[in-house]
């Protein structure tokens, strides 16, 4: 495992136990993300650095019971921390890093990821992982509850040109990993932007 996964890993896991508690009201947020990826029932979709699973409920909800829901994360504190919130029943949780996922290629519809790309040690080789999953067509979400300023506020912090999450950073970032952006919103209230797997 990289310096990278590792510092990841022990982020996450000193904050595992109180994640839920510290965010109680994300859950409208992260409803209303899932709602905008287009899922059908019977879709196919990852939540990749899925934390505690707070997607997997409206993951699971839009993909109905024919639907395929995994949840994959690398720190085993925060999977544990679904189980004991009842989140494996909405999908299954695979201990995996989203640079090397256990899937096949083209099995997926869609990956959903909250809060994930800042977090991602090599960005541009993790979503053409993630890539490698989904068919042509199918769909990339990547959410955040709070809009980049909002978040940057929270830590005390500015919002600086080289930001991953900027618009055009993220649009080359997505462009050269096999994904196309078909929609990007940044607000006080919260992240999202969407995009197309390129054939």
């Amino acid at each position: 495992m990289s310096e990278d996964h590792i510092r990841v890993q022990e982020f996450f896991t000193a904050r595992a136990a109180d994640w839920d508690r510290k965010f109680p009201d994300d859950g409208p947020a992260y409803a209303a993300a899932v709602a905008e990826i287009g899922l059908r029932e019977g879709d196919r979709v990852l939540d990749a650095g899925c934390g505690t699973g707070r997607a997997l409920l409206p993951l699971r909800a839009a993909v109905g019971a024919s639907g395929a829901v995994v949840g994959a994360d690398l720190t085993p504190a925060m999977l544990e921390a679904a189980v004991r919130a009842g989140r494996h029943r909405d999908g299954r949780l695979l201990l995996a890093d989203v640079a090397a996922l256990p899937l096949r290629s083209g099995s997926l519809d869609a990956v959903f990821g909250a809060g994930l790309i800042s977090h991602l040690p090599q960005p541009d080789e993790n979503l053409r992982e993630l890539a490698r999953v989904v068919r042509p067509g199918g769909r990339l979400a990547l959410f955040h509850p709070i809009g980049r300023a909002a978040l940057a506020a929270r830590h005390g912090r500015q919002i600086t040109a080289d930001d991953l999450r900027a618009e055009v950073n993220l649009r080359r970032l997505l462009a050269g990993s096999g994904w196309r952006m078909t929609s990007y919103r940044d607000e006080d209230t919260r992240y999202l932007a969407l995009a197309v797997r390129e054939a």
